[in-house]
This record gives C-alpha cells, sequence and structure tokens, in this order.
C-alpha cells in the first residue's frame, strides 16, 4: 500500500502539527506500507492561474514547470492521501491550499451528475482512493476545524476519493505548557501511532482512537490564562528590543 504524505506546516517538524502527524506515520509504517512525506515550504509550487490551460491546450499537463510535475503521479499511484496542516484562517494553510488547486490538471472539463450532484467525471488516470486529514489549532473547542473538515469532505467528493478520518489536536499549544510542568500525555502520541496502524490493517481508525488523540489536555480558564501569559511575555520582550 502507497501512502503520500504532506506536511503543509511552515515550521515544518518544529510545530504541533508534526508532533501528531510523526506518530501516525511511524504506526502506518510499523503496519507495513510504504509512505513518501513532503515538506511545502521544501517544494516550489506557483499558485493556480485559472486559465485551465491543463484542461484544454495541454491536458493532463499545468502551464507552471515545477514540483508538482513530480507530485502528480504519485498522488495518482497512492491508495492513501494524508494532508498535515496547521489551521489558518479556519483552513489549510496557503502552501497547502496552493497543492490542492494545482490538482485541477487531474480533473475533467466536462460535468456529469454524481450521487445527485454536478460533479466533473474522473480521468483515466484517477483511481479510487482515501484521505486523511491531519490538524491543529490553538483554539480551545474542536468545533473551530468544522470549516476545513466541510472542505475536505466535500474535496472527495470531486477527487473521487473517500474521506478516511481526522486526527485533530484543538488547544494544542496545551502541550507546550504541559512539558514546561513536567506533566505525561503521551498517550496521544501513542494513539496517534495506534490510528495509523488500523488505517492499514483495518482500513479505517477507531472514533477512540481519535478521541483520544483530540482529548482535553488542561482546563478551558487554565489554557486562556497561560496562553495570554505567554503573549503577554512575548509583547513585554519585544517592546525591550
Amino acid at each position: 500500500m502507497k501512502v503520500i504524505a504532506i506536511n503543509g506546516s511552515p515550521k515544518m517538524e518544529e510545530g504541533n502539527t508534526a508532533r501528531i502527524l510523526n506518530p501516525f506515520l511511524d504506526g502506518i509504517k510499523e503496519a507495513g506500507a510504504e509512505i513518501e512525506l513532503f515538506y511545502t515550504s521544501k517544494l516550489k509550487i506557483k499558485p493556480c492561474q485559472g486559465d485551465f490551460h491543463c484542461w484544454f491546450n495541454t491536458p493532463g499537463k499545468c502551464m507552471h514547470n515545477d514540483d508538482m510535475d513530480m507530485l502528480i503521479p504519485k498522488f495518482e499511484e497512492a491508495d492513501i492521501a494524508i494532508y498535515s496542516t496547521p489551521l489558518y484562517a479556519d483552513g489549510v494553510s496557503g502552501p497547502l491550499k496552493n497543492l490542492i488547486d494545482r490538482q485541477i490538471s487531474r480533473g475533467n472539463p466536462t460535468l456529469e451528475f454524481r450521487d445527485g450532484e454536478c460533479r466533473h467525471p474522473a480521468t483515466k488516470d484517477q483511481k479510487p482512493g482515501k484521505l486523511i486529514l491531519v490538524s491543529s489549532c490553538g483554539l480551545w473547542e474542536m468545533s473551530h476545524f468544522d470549516p476545513v473538515l466541510m472542505h475536505m469532505k466535500a474535496y472527495c467528493k470531486n477527487m473521487i476519493w473517500d474521506f478516511a478520518g481526522a486526527l485533530l489536536r484543538p488547544h494544542a499549544p496545551a502541550m507546550m505548557f504541559l512539558d514546561g510542568l513536567g506533566k505525561k500525555y503521551d498517550d496521544i502520541f501513542e494513539a496517534a501511532k495506534e490510528a495509523g496502524k488500523q488505517m492499514i490493517t483495518d482500513g479505517r481508525m477507531s472514533e477512540k482512537t481519535l478521541q483520544i488523540v483530540g482529548r482535553e489536555l488542561m482546563p478551558p480558564e487554565d489554557y486562556v490564562n497561560n496562553l495570554n501569559e505567554m503573549v503577554q511575555t512575548v509583547l513585554e520582550a519585544i517592546k525591550k528590543n
């Protein structure tokens, strides 16, 4: 089984999102799947110009010559795609959105009705696959992920993929606060790894496992107070400089 994972965080390995993504990938690898991991910060991907050159002039080939030329075949071969991103303005990071937009070259300009909705039909290179979202945010409630979840589900309908679920980590900076207090929360990383194993061996991730990944790390009032104190410390340090 082939898996392509995209880390869309500008902080790459240093971000909170990677702290969830990496054990998830470890579990996938231990279950026997082949993984290729890419970082948008290391990729050269120009934004889509919206002129449909890839549909009419050179079908399947974008007018831009950049790293999407290398990535598109990998997406076409993958059984599972993973998009990993911090929550930015209620959605994915900008570089990841560019990568998503540029996959229009895999589409078809004609239309059809599929499952009662108007869609673009599959091209000869598209095959059924699965998409998983891994995301973190600094806001407390899990509900802040609702817009990006809606986007990913709609995106999957157009790509003829199954949305296989999401590993979501709200109030992610709480991990840093707990580190400072010497408190352990290894269960969320263990759950992320278990979710990876489940995805390959069972074809799905259990709801119980995903709930552990996104469980409460500290009381909301404590989290807000800690975060506000940190912000104040940063602002005071900037003033001094």
